[in-house]
């Protein structure tokens, strides 16, 4: 099994000077890079050894100075800040006292992207990498297929999916045209040249053609020429691979594509395979991490954890009373979802694990202090205020665990809360902590231990009965009364009626289901009933 790539300068290597440019610092005495972390000089994230610290935001020399100095002295590799920089006597001496090296990262490119990319070069996330080798290439390894193709073919290569987003490409894109440069950049392929292709026919020639097809310059718009050739599996399109290349292929390199676009194949099926196998791998692994159970230490070390204070988190997804959503539809969505939790978790704290357990996405949060539930709590808020849904999605989260033999704990803690948020209490609210709605947490469980037939009885069943057969509001009268702790003015606003007409109503309430109204036990009996017959009519979740 060939170890993941891990050296800077394997890392720059890999991405070229079209993403990243070294600006100072000595970037090959950068043997082993532990991790990829965002910069947040509000919230300083914890930082694995040898760490590669993207610096949103860091454009003033002295800034990106001052930062390399305390990077330098929490054990950091190396910081990417936004092109142009110019280093100055202070960058200088900074990046060579601390050992810090300092990337320029061009303008136009998403840092998303350059974190995916990154992260994935480096092979970040804690998991035992199991996956398969061809010859010296990893399964999945697409950038290293593509500098493969491109060294058999001496021209630049890139790889793309149907939807022509780029998944990975080789050195060299320097050689090639303004289409491909921003290819990189945007991590998809401009629109104005695809709707070209499209124009001139060149997709459906893809399609249909079994071998690599050639695609004449754009003169008119600075692109140069390119043979291109259909990635398939069976007969199912999984993307095309694109050649900068001065003319046609002849038969010897049309070859060596149409054999390249086979490994492709098999790589992209591979990744495929390993997404859902690592995916089922990391669900295992923190189902056993939260229960609290022998094996839970090796499940927690696995993930990349450490036996240190948590906080579980618990997302789900539930739909709207007006949308109609198919199973199918409502599990991609959480699939989705929990895909993006995980990202975001990952993004707070580098050791943060998530995984889809069921119906609920599960994440464990590693956090310290009294105030470690209300951090969880206001993250989960940025999550949700930040992905898209059409759907509802919900957040319960746990009491903070001190150490991995508490996570049990933790993970009930939020499902209890996720539970109240399901069942619409309190109404609006998307995330909760348990401590939110504990009461309404142990109403849910009270409802379940009551027989379905045995609500309601007694006092509230006579007066139940009543307003069934008089059309009257009885109940509800009483319930709003009990809910005002007994003030007829605040109770009587809240029926909208006379407050004479509200204390009549309850008289007759009281005089209906003979409940006395000064016993505090038949006042608890009563407000209890009411709440779980509310409980028991509120839509399931």
């Amino acid at each position: 099994m060939l170890d993941p790539v891990t050296s800077l300068a394997q890392v720059l290597e890999e991405l070229g000077s079209t993403l990243l440019d070294v600006v100072c610092g000595d970037a090959e005495s950068v043997r082993d890079v532990g991790g990829v972390v965002i910069h947040d000089p509000l919230d300083e994230p914890e930082l694995p050894g040898n760490a590669l610290v993207l610096g949103v935001g860091l454009h003033e020399s002295a800034e990106i100075a001052r930062v390399v100095t305390q990077l330098g002295e929490r054990g950091a590799a190396a910081l990417v800040v936004r092109a142009p920089v110019v280093p100055d006597e202070e960058l200088l001496a900074a990046a060579r006292e601390s050992g810090v090296a300092v990337l320029a990262f061009a303008r136009g490119a998403s840092w998303t992207h350059l974190t995916g990319m990154l992260r994935t070069l480096t092979s970040e996330g804690g998991l035992d990498d199991d996956a398969f080798a061809l010859g010296r290439i990893r399964s999945g390894d697409l950038f290293a297929v593509a500098n493969a193709v491109a060294a058999l073919l001496d021209a630049p290569v890139t790889i793309e999916d149907r939807n022509s987003r780029l998944l990975a490409f080789s050195s060299r894109q320097e050689e090639a045209d303004p289409s491909r440069v921003r290819t990189i950049l945007g991590r998809q392929v401009p629109r104005h040249y695809t709707q070209i292709l499209e124009e001139r026919g060149v997709f459906q020639a893809l399609y249909r053609s079994g071998r690599p097809v050639f695609v004449a310059a754009l003169p008119e718009s600075g692109e140069l020429p390119r043979a291109a050739i259909a990635v398939r599996a069976g007969d199912e399109i999984l993307g095309t691979i694109w050649v900068v290349v001065p003319e046609a292929l002849n038969e010897e390199r049309s070859e060596v594509l149409f054999e390249a676009s086979k490994l492709v194949a098999m790589h992209m099926v591979w990744q495929r395979a390993d997404e859902d196998r690592e995916r089922r791998l990391r669900a295992e692994l923190l189902s056993t991490a939260l229960e609290s159970a022998p094996g839970s230490l090796e499940a927690v070390r696995r993930l990349g954890l450490k036996d240190e204070p948590a906080v579980v988190l618990a997302l789900t997804v539930i739909a709207p009373a007006a949308a109609h959503p198919l199973p199918a539809q409502l599990a991609t969505e959480r699939k989705r979802l929990a895909d993006a939790f995980s990202m975001h978790l990952s993004a707070v704290h580098p050791r943060a694990a998530a995984a889809l357990i069921g119906d609920v996405a599960y994440g464990i949060l590693p956090q310290t202090g009294q105030d470690a539930e209300e951090r969880a709590t206001l993250i989960a808020t940025e999550f949700l205020a930040r992905v898209g849904s059409r759907l509802r999605p919900l957040v319960g989260v746990g009491q903070l665990a001190l150490d991995a033999s508490a996570l049990a704990r933790s993970r009930t803690g939020a499902e209890r809360a996720l539970r109240v948020l399901r069942a619409g209490a309190p109404a609006g609210r998307q995330v909760a902590r348990l401590d939110d709605v504990h009461v309404e947490a142990l109403l849910l469980e009270l409802a379940d231990l009551v027989p379905r037939g045995d609500l309601p009885s007694g006092t509230i069943a006579r007066v139940a009965a009543y307003d069934t057969e008089h059309q009257t509001s009885l109940v509800e009268t009483l319930r709003a009364w009990l809910d005002a702790f007994g003030d007829v003015a605040v109770a009587s606003s809240a029926m909208y009626v006379h407050p004479n007409t509200f204390r009549y109503r309850l008289r007759r309430a009281a005089e209906v289901g003979r409940l006395d109204l000064t016993d505090p036990g038949a006042r608890l009996s009563a407000m209890l009933q009411l709440r779980l017959m509310s409980i028991r009519s509120a839509p399931d979740g």
